[in-house]
């Protein structure tokens, strides 16, 4: 019902399958290709008209897509990638603005170049950064996209992966909003989830790596309370294509 594709561009979209078209499906096609149809099937027999069908079938599709939402929110902050390279890695990193604090604008705002520098402290000591990502994954599991995954994001900074040097140039970057002292949301895992695994089938990624593991000296995220384990076994990685875990 809700599903998740990116375009030929790099850009990110959800696809949600309309009542009308499910209905059609259910009282023209044999109910016996899978469970899913047959119920769908079912119950527009069953209900006493096909409008009410439809009516019943919208609410369920309606449920689905509140569970999963994209949003972009183009960046300047972006160049073409060397050679145009297909990114084989994907970066994990986390995000709070201010400091440890969630919600608000000022993530947004600050990957847009237009941070509102006298609403905190804080914000004075990074006005001067131009820097995004990719991806940022709130922490009611909204998808917010920054940056085209085809072109080169500015995430990683100084950063290294198996003696390669300027990882922006061959990888994706997934901000989350969170800390090195909080643990993320059952949402954020489940949108990351969903996006790690398309990111993956479109671009053929073979390996991914926190902002701590590319750059060790500088970085922490998306630190402790991360779960990797978790990641892995609902987004489908291996344990070779992780940082070392379970090793």
């Amino acid at each position: 019902m809700n599903t998740l594709r990116i375009d030929r561009h790099g850009w990110l979209y959800q696809e949600v399958a309309r009542p009308a078209d499910i209905v059609k499906l259910a009282t023209t096609q044999k109910p016996a290709q899978d469970s899913a149809v047959l119920e769908t099937y079912q119950l527009a027999r069953v209900s006493q008209s096909e409008q009410d069908s439809a009516a019943t079938l919208n609410s369920h599709i309606t449920s689905a897509a509140a569970g999963l939402r994209v949003r972009h929110c183009p960046s300047p902050n972006h160049d073409e990638r060397v050679d145009k390279e297909a990114p084989y890695l994907l970066v994990i990193h986390n995000i709070s603005l201010p400091p440890y604090v969630f919600g608000g604008p000022y993530i947004e705002q600050l990957f847009t170049n237009c941070l509102e520098v006298d609403h905190h402290p804080f914000f004075k000591e990074i006005q001067h950064l131009r820097v995004s990502a990719h991806f940022l994954i709130r922490r009611d599991g909204e998808i917010v996209q920054f940056v085209s995954a085809d072109k080169r994001a500015w995430h990683a900074g100084a950063s290294s992966f198996e003696g390669r040097e300027a990882c922006n140039n061959f990888s994706i970057g997934i901000e989350m909003e969170g800390s090195d002292f909080a643990p993320y949301e059952a949402a954020q895992y489940a949108a990351l989830a969903q996006l790690s695994a398309l990111l993956r089938e479109h671009y053929t990624l073979r390996a991914v790596r926190g902002h701590e593991h590319i750059a060790p000296v500088r970085k922490t995220d998306p630190g402790p309370y991360f779960d990797w384990t978790r990641y892995r076994r609902e987004a489908g990685w291996t344990w070779r294509e992780l940082p070392g875990l379970g090793q």
